[in-house]
């Protein structure tokens, strides 16, 4: 699933790099507005998830502000990236013993801590990616673009883990291609298995 994003991700940067500014903001009726909305949102939900399970940077916005996380598409275009990179580098250190147990954490907006089987969290955290992808779709294609298939047994064999190339006009060094690396299971282990610790972020 993490190639499957960066699949679909790197379609959608795509299109929205040829589209006007004012199409992107344009209130298309979905349930963040925008199609740049919805993209701020989804980038932020991921932030919010990865720095549960990596304990990585998070954000401090709040999730009615998320629409503006970033101010133009260069900049989305550029953390989406970068994004990516980091669920594939966290994705290609997790096995089964990783995903056992629970995560303890803290909802958006709230004091309450939570305490929610590990497997569950990272299976929301790609089904969140679809669902608000769907909708990005959805508006993208009812303004008259074309988008590359979603339907995962049509994802090339060369989408690498880690292949998102960032915009030439950002001018940020290219991510390199890499195949899945074969960590010990030591490693795998210290990478990620600290995710039932708290996190309130």
């Amino acid at each position: 699933m993490a190639r499957y994003n960066v699949w679909q991700n790197n379609g959608l940067r795509d299109v929205v790099a040829r589209m006007d500014i004012a199409d992107l903001h344009k209130d298309r009726g979905a349930f963040f507005g925008s199609i740049m909305g919805t993209l701020n949102h989804l980038l932020w939900g991921d932030i919010r998830w990865m720095s549960r399970f990596d304990g990585g940077a998070g954000s401090d916005l709040p999730i009615a502000q998320s629409t503006t996380l970033t101010a133009t598409p260069a900049i989305w275009a550029k953390d989406r990236v970068l994004m990516d990179a980091r669920i594939s580098r966290w994705a290609q250190n997790v096995d089964a013993d990783c995903l056992n147990g629970d995560l303890h954490w803290q909802p958006v907006g709230t004091s309450d801590a939570m305490s929610t089987p590990m497997g569950l969290c990272a299976t929301h955290l790609f089904n969140h990616q679809t669902h608000h992808r769907g909708q990005v779709h959805a508006m993208l294609t009812n303004a008259g673009h074309t988008l590359p298939p979603t339907d995962l047994p049509f994802m090339p064999e060369d989408i690498y883990w880690l292949s998102s190339p960032l915009p030439a006009a950002s001018g940020a060094p290219l991510l390199p291609k890499a195949s899945k690396p074969q960590a010990s299971k030591a490693t795998r282990f210290t990478t990620i298995c600290f995710c039932p610790l708290f996190f309130a972020v």
